[in-house]
C-alpha cells in the first residue's frame, strides 16, 4: 500500500444493487469506489469534482482491477477506503479496499488509474502542481 493518506466512506447497499444471486452485483462495486472519490475529493482533499470541471479538467478511468473476496447482501454498510498510490505525469492510481462496516472483513480490493483530461479536448494533461500537492496528503 501507498505512503499517501488512506480515507472512508461509508456506503449502503440499496435494492437495486442486489443480482439474482441476493448480492450485491460486481458492477456495483466499481460505482462504490467512485461514489467514494466523489466524496472524497471534497471533504477530505478540498478539492471537488466541481471544481475540477471550472478548470476544465476531468478523470477518466484508463484501467482498473477488482478482486472479489465475500459478498456484500442487502442490509449492509460497504466502508470504502480508498487512497491514491501513485502520482505520475498524467494521472492517478487508486487503490481501494470495500469493507462490512459491521465486522470489517474485506469484501473487494483493487485498483483505479485515472487519467486527467482536458475537457475541451478530450486529451491527456500534465497534472497541474497545486493538485498534485492536494493529492500527495
Amino acid at each position: 500500500m501507498s505512503t499517501y493518506s488512506a480515507f472512508r466512506t461509508l456506503i449502503p447497499v440499496r435494492p437495486d444493487d442486489i443480482d439474482m444471486n441476493r448480492h450485491v452485483h460486481n458492477s456495483k462495486y466499481s460505482d462504490y469506489v467512485l461514489a467514494a472519490r466523489y466524496d472524497q475529493m471534497e471533504r477530505c482533499y478540498g478539492m471537488s469534482m466541481g471544481a475540477f470541471l471550472e478548470r476544465g479538467l476531468s478523470w477518466v478511468v484508463r484501467a482498473s482491477y477488482i478482486e472479489h473476496k465475500r459478498p456484500l447482501l442487502l442490509g449492509d454498510v460497504a466502508e470504502v477506503e480508498t487512497r491514491v498510490a501513485e502520482i505520475s505525469k498524467h494521472g492517478v492510481k487508486v487503490e481501494f479496499e470495500i469493507l462490512k462496516e459491521t465486522d470489517g472483513k474485506t469484501s473487494a480490493r483493487g485498483w483505479f488509474d485515472y487519467t486527467l483530461v482536458c475537457t475541451e479536448k478530450g486529451r491527456p494533461q500534465v497534472i497541474p502542481g497545486d493538485i498534485v500537492a492536494i493529492y500527495s496528503i
